[in-house]
């Protein structure tokens, strides 16, 4: 089902009107030393990939600098697009500062929702900070959303079943593709529906790492005019790569998306809260996935913590994690992840607002990111990461990643799900070409805002 966006036209004119008279109102400073005390902002995060633990230290700063209270909300990623284009043009509920993908910047800021922050560019990390990112949350010379944080896509397995099935780690794209596909027709568990390389239908984020790396692209752009690519020779090569992996290699649903598929890794199991009910089970039912590197976090044995809260303990033996290997010796040029993060445009406590990305843009919270599995935002602290496997698997796969078309209409693109409808039809699809070129045809004038 599409969800129905507001107009951006709309949301354009609004922010303009901010923009023009309202920019620098309710500018009462953020000094400590000033009483803040009955003021607040909103800080919104897109999903849970922010801890608890950095949360708490946000609110903790803020106030211990400003004086004012910090309230954190989270948004699911599936609905923010249509929250925030409703949300960020009106003064009496736009949050403050707000978090949104990385590929959805360029939409918010073409049409004025951010906040100039030019002024705290150099401050901030200037260029330190990732500029494929940068570039993201600019219009013209101006920077409206800045890097939050990246990640990036790795391949993670079940080493034991791979080992089982008598597969090896691979080193090309082509050894990838037999690789998993021999691992789900050996089924060597015998699990029914089981699948050497789990890829949802729908799961586009992940499924555009075949069409890169056969230097295909989503788009192009030309004289300011995007134009839908999914039809042209490169793309259809990568295209047809994941028919057949969608075919041979997977079990996923047709409507599966990019979504928590690193429960399929794990041993049976069964979570349960503090009362006892049973609040997830998971199942073995894959023997590879791809997802963000932070993912292990929920990879492994399950245990409990002091305080009964449920965690997971990576097994060496079981499990292993490594860079999508490409065509060409060097990793695979999979999905750039991560996020973005601005100011509204209709703030009404701008300079608070600058003081808390000044808390986030702090070397103490860029290296609690890396810590917690987050490329930090500034690559002085890349190193907090640290050198395990996962840190190696995300710098090695972050070398190569690609975003997203920068244009001022995909962040409608996202939130229409045309994607999602477009990738749930290649599997079933009797021509590919021809299937593209129907998708082109819906893709480029929602590319260009129309």
């Amino acid at each position: 089902m599409k969800r129905k966006l507001v107009s951006l036209t709309a949301l354009a004119a609004a922010s303009a009107l901010v923009l023009a008279g309202c920019s620098s109102a309710a500018d009462d400073g953020a000094d400590a030393s000033s009483d803040n005390s009955d003021k607040s902002i909103t800080l919104w995060l897109a999903g849970g990939d922010t801890p608890d633990e950095l949360r708490d230290y946000l609110k903790k700063e803020f106030t211990a600098e400003t004086g004012a209270t910090l309230n954190i909300q989270q948004q699911d990623w599936g609905d923010l697009v249509t929250k925030l284009t409703t949300s960020l043009p009106d003064a009496n509920n736009t949050p403050d500062v707000a978090e949104l993908g990385n590929t959805q910047s360029s939409t918010f800021t073409n049409v004025g929702a951010f906040l100039d922050i030019s002024d705290l560019y150099e401050e901030l990390g200037g260029e330190k900070l990732l500029q494929s990112f940068v570039d993201a949350g600019k219009v013209g010379e101006k920077n409206y959303a800045l890097p939050y944080y990246f990640g990036s896509r790795a391949v993670f397995t079940r080493a034991d079943v791979w080992a089982a099935a008598g597969v090896e780690q691979p080193t090309t794209l082509d050894e990838f593709n037999a690789g998993v596909a021999a691992i789900n027709a050996a089924d060597p568990l015998g699990i029914p529906d089981f699948s050497g390389f789990y890829l949802g239908g729908q799961d586009w984020r992940n499924g555009i790492s075949w069409i890169f790396a056969n230097d295909g692209d989503l788009a192009t752009v030309k004289d300011g005019t995007w134009t839908s690519t999914l039809a042209s020779e490169n793309t259809l090569k990568g295209l047809a790569q994941l028919q057949e992996l969608y075919k041979s290699a997977s079990n996923a649903p047709n409507d599966a998306k990019d979504s928590n598929q690193y429960i399929y890794l794990n041993d049976s199991d069964e979570i349960k809260d503090a009362e006892g009910a049973v609040t997830s089970n998971t199942s073995l039912s894959a023997a590879t996935i791809m997802a963000p590197t932070w993912a292990h976090w929920s990879i492994g044995t399950l245990g409990t913590d002091a305080d009964g809260k449920a965690t997971r303990t990576w097994d060496d033996t079981k499990n292993a994690v490594f860079a999508l290997p490409g065509n060409d010796g060097k990793p695979a040029p999979v999905f750039a992840g991560g996020s973005n993060i601005g100011i509204s445009a209709t703030s009404k406590n701008p300079e608070l607002a600058k003081s808390l990305l000044k808390i986030i843009y702090s070397g103490d919270y860029q290296t609690m990111l890396g810590q917690n599995g987050l490329g930090p935002a500034n690559s002085d602290y890349v190193d907090s990461l640290g050198d395990d496997q996962f840190a190696e698997a995300l710098i090695a796969s972050a070398s190569n990643s690609k975003l997203t078309p920068a244009a001022p209409g995909w962040a409608t693109v996202e939130g229409s799900l045309v994607m999602e409808e477009f990738f749930s039809k290649i599997e079933g699809a009797t021509d590919l070409k021809a299937l593209a070129k129907e998708y082109d045809a819906k893709l480029t004038p929602m590319l260009n805002g129309e």
